[in-house]
């Protein structure tokens, strides 16, 4: 089947342009070599040469995987039962796009997955090559780096290396929120996606340290969960003033006055939070760049539909697979009627 695809990939390609082509081929290359580079975590920690240290944190992903199946309803299979020495920092970066005035974001289509907000290179220099002609456009541009990805289950996903120093929970989060893609993946529809995985994720983490009966480590996860909330929802207050801001009459120089004025009040109100928290630096590489519509719109298509899932979550009184099985009824609606339907859920009190 993988091979299938890639044929079928490169055909479509090949029929709809040059630059299209281009960017699937680098596409492809990536993945490809991802994959040359995992090999089995079974076949690494029976290597004799392998490090203690690697093979401690090995053994910690793999029972992760299974807690993944066994505790989570999550798809029982190949993925994150290998790993990839990537000597990078990412494994893709990301590039998303808005209007200088509109925090609706460009949107790319692919053969298979739809129509997506963001456009994924596996080298950075190539990603900030297509920023550049995007910003001659006049758009607002971001790249964030990705430090893995699902691919739906048409591969058997490795773990990459550019996460394996990452603490337990949020290991454990990027593996439970990447099952959850292969769980459930709506054509067409990003912020869908994004936030039932992010449910997935942050349910699938509180579960897995509360097995662990390590009440500390818990107890620090949910005041950086706390921490967490009330950040997005400082800068989901940004995003709401600047598309109110971008439905005026104003003239273009006043309107970009203002959208600098907002950000610059963003920067006030983060600093005023970081003093309530006791100074903690948790965010302050958030704001170490430029701030744009782009920047918030990424955070949205990762936020905006979480409270319906945690409400779909909490009408299967908790229960995983019954949860799932709300979300995939959901999901099989038409665009409109779904996120109509979401937007009550959303209303809901």
């Amino acid at each position: 089947m993988p091979i299938r695809l890639l044929f079928s990939v490169l055909l479509s390609l090949i029929l709809s342009g040059c630059s299209t082509l281009g960017y699937y081929t680098q596409s492809i290359g990536g993945h490809l070599d991802l994959m040359g580079r995992s090999r089995s975590i079974d076949r690494i920690l029976a290597d004799p040469l392998t490090p203690d240290k690697l093979r401690q944190q090995l053994k910690r992903v793999q029972k992760i995987r299974r807690f993944a199946t066994q505790q989570l309803d999550l798809p029982d299979n190949g993925s994150y039962l290998s790993y990839a020495d990537l000597e990078r920092k990412a494994v893709v970066w990301s590039v998303i796009a808005t209007p200088e005035f509109s925090m609706e974001p460009k949107s790319w289509c692919y053969p298979f997955i739809g129509c997506a907000a963001y456009r994924g290179y596996f080298s950075r220099q190539a990603a900030d090559t297509y920023v550049a002609g995007l910003r001659e456009q006049g758009l607002d541009v971001t790249v964030e780096a990705v430090p893995a990805y699902s691919t739906l289950g048409w591969f058997n996903d490795p773990l990459p290396s550019t996460v394996i120093e990452w603490q337990e929970p949020h290991i454990a989060g990027l593996i439970f929120h990447e099952l959850a893609h292969q769980r459930l993946y709506v054509n067409g529809d990003s912020a869908f996606n994004e936030a039932f995985a992010a449910t997935v994720e942050r349910v699938g983490v509180g579960r897995w340290l509360d097995s662990a009966d390590d009440l500390a480590r818990l107890t620090g996860w949910q005041r950086m969960q706390e921490r967490e909330r009330e950040f997005i929802a400082l800068l989901m207050k940004s995003r709401q003033s600047l598309v109110e801001l971008y439905t005026t009459a104003l003239p273009v120089d006043d309107m970009r006055l203002s959208k600098a004025s907002e950000f610059s009040r963003l920067r006030s109100d983060y600093s005023r939070l970081k003093e309530r928290w006791g100074g903690t630096q948790n965010y302050d590489h958030w704001f170490g760049r430029e701030l744009n519509n782009a920047r918030l719109a990424s955070i949205a298509t990762y936020e905006h539909w979480v409270p319906v899932f945690l409400r779909l979550l909490q009408q299967a009184e908790g229960d995983m697979e019954g949860f799932f099985q709300e979300c995939e009824l959901l999901g099989a609606l038409p665009e409109e009627e779904r996120h109509r339907r979401m937007e009550q859920l959303l209303g809901v009190r």
